[in-house]
């Protein structure tokens, strides 16, 4: 009984900042990781929060960096199954139908041989470190993943 009235207590009290949660204001997300084949799971969950945010109303960018970046390799992508998810190669064409921006750090694509050819079709650019700050100054939330 007091664990209900306190959890009743809870629901006007503003999450996430100023959105409610029927989501009144729309948020800018910068969502980050560096996850990669080394954890299927982890490295495909930008991609479905990103779109669940993005289905939600909210404005989403990702910023791929470290291993992150050999998900923009197609052999890498076609092989990622996340746990419990479709696989990558299924969950991408959502991204790209929500519009997510994807950045691919310029430098860990370079020392990973991932090319412009690479980024083509999945709306990625290459990322450097302005780019990175642009996108922390840009947003209202960032989530690592």
């Amino acid at each position: 009984m007091i664990r209900k009235k306190f959890l009743s207590s809870l629901l006007p009290l503003p999450f996430l900042g100023s959105v409610s949660i029927q989501g009144e204001k729309k948020l800018k997300i910068f969502m980050k990781s560096a996850w990669g084949s080394d954890d299927p799971t982890k490295a495909s969950f930008p991609f479905l929060h990103g779109n669940a945010l993005a289905e939600a109303g909210h404005e989403v960018q990702i910023f791929l960096l470290g291993e992150g970046v050999s998900l923009m390799r197609d052999s890498t992508l076609n092989a990622i199954t996340p746990v419990g998810w479709p696989p990558l190669k299924e969950i991408l064409p959502k991204v790209l139908a929500n519009k997510i921006q994807i950045y691919a750090c310029g430098a860990c694509c370079k020392a990973r041989g991932i090319t412009a050819a690479d980024l083509e079709n999945k709306n990625a650019k290459f990322g450097n470190p302005q780019i990175f700050v642009g996108l922390t100054e840009w947003c209202d939330k960032i989530i690592t993943e």
